[in-house]
């Protein structure tokens, strides 16, 4: 191999290796959105958690999938993440990840839901560091401003949906008062922010 073929190989090693989703209220239009707009070659991994009725089946890997060039599947107890593949939390299980494999627990309500931003955050940072980014969107509540705390002390980065383009504040509100978010932006924006981030390691 070439002096310059390796050195392109690495520096197109992507900046971080997860990208950790929450929403609630008004969820399932903006990370839609998000990923219909992201690449098929998209190197990271994306795990989201929506806030669900527990007592139904979902369909929102279905949903999802029919409007992105990435995989989208509901995430599986011990499932290996891979890069360029959505992992969609299930009804009534906390997801968290565990280096790079998923795991799903059925422990007590955290903030009165299950699944918890709050939990998925805390073990993505633990997990991955400084590779991590955590996006708060649309949502009532203030699940996940704990867990933004622990991406940024763990060196992530957190980017927050703004006020104007939320159907609920609450949620990315509560991120931005909690003093960890770095960017705050409007939900048409958040795509190619992820996308400049994953692949340059800072935005322009």
């Amino acid at each position: 191999m070439q002096p310059k073929t390796q050195a392109k190989r690495a520096a197109a090693k992507p900046a971080f290796d997860v990208v950790a989703v929450a929403a609630s209220a008004g969820g399932l239009n903006a990370i839609r959105r998000i990923l219909a707009a992201l690449p098929r070659d998209f190197p990271a991994s994306i795990v989201v958690v929506q806030h669900l009725d527990p007592r139904h089946r979902s369909l929102m890997a279905e949903i999802l999938g029919r409007h992105t060039p990435l995989r989208v599947k509901q995430a599986e107890e011990g499932e290996p993440m891979s890069a360029g593949t959505v992992y969609i939390a299930r009804p009534d299980r906390h997801l968290l990840v565990n280096d790079d494999t998923l795991a799903l627990t059925q422990t007590q309500l955290v903030h009165f839901v299950r699944p918890s931003a709050d939990l998925l955050f805390e073990s993505v940072a633990a997990s991955h560091r400084d590779r991590a980014i955590a996006v708060v969107l649309t949502g009532t509540g203030s699940d996940g401003a704990m867990g933004v705390q622990a991406i940024k002390k763990m060196g992530g980065t957190v980017i927050a949906q703004d006020k104007e383009s939320s159907e609920f504040f609450g949620m990315p509100s509560a991120a931005i008062q909690a003093g960890s978010v770095d960017f705050t932006l409007p939900l048409n924006e958040i795509p190619s922010a992820l996308v400049t981030l994953v692949m340059k390691g800072e935005v322009e």
